[in-house]
């Protein structure tokens, strides 16, 4: 009597077939953050636009420099959705980044001077959490990262890079032990 593999299950050779369902949900879900990326673009676009007549009709510098600010906010998110969609994980650095550029343009636009203290504190806290969350996240090394053994990945590449040192270096003291008979 033989004993079933783990990976199979009852409905393997039906339309049930779970790695079947899973490659599928993930191409949709690919196509709806290729759709979210093409509506913040738009988005970006229709946003830019404004900022062309805000500059041509007044120079009110608070609406300008938000509108600006927002335009940045919609860049960060764009960078997000696309390294979703390189990676399959989600960037905490640039989400961090999107949530520090989002504070300071709340910032800007209610003005530093009509907050009142207690907000204040609030915003400089929240900064100092996030930007410390931002060095974490630039110093800690990204598991997919890792996990992908690539060449974009710079701990995998000179992890690599040492193990091939190793070879040349052995290599090279081998050859000078014993070095090669002449004719």
């Amino acid at each position: 009597m033989q004993k079933r593999f783990k990976s199979r299950f009852l409905f393997c050779d039906r339309w049930l077939d779970r790695y079947t369902i899973v490659r599928n949900m993930e191409a949709f879900q690919d196509l709806i953050v290729m759709v979210l990326c093409l509506a913040l673009f738009a988005v970006m676009l229709i946003q830019l636009w404004g900022i062309i007549i805000a500059i041509i009709n007044s120079l009110d510098y608070k609406e300008l420099t938000s509108k600006i600010l927002f335009v940045l906010i919609l860049v960060e998110l764009f960078r997000l959705l696309i390294v979703y969609l390189q990676e399959h994980s989600i960037s905490v650095g640039v989400a961090v980044e999107v949530a520090i550029v989002s504070v300071l343009r709340e910032v800007v636009v209610h003005g530093a001077l009509d907050i009142s203290g207690t907000q204040t504190a609030a915003i400089c806290s929240l900064l100092l959490i996030l930007g410390g969350l931002l060095l974490v996240c630039a110093k800690t090394p990204h598991m997919d990262c890792m996990s992908a053994n690539t060449k974009y990945c710079p701990i995998v590449h000179q992890e690599n890079r040492e193990i091939q040192n190793k070879f040349v270096f052995q290599y090279s003291d081998e050859y000078d032990e014993n070095p090669p008979l002449s004719k």
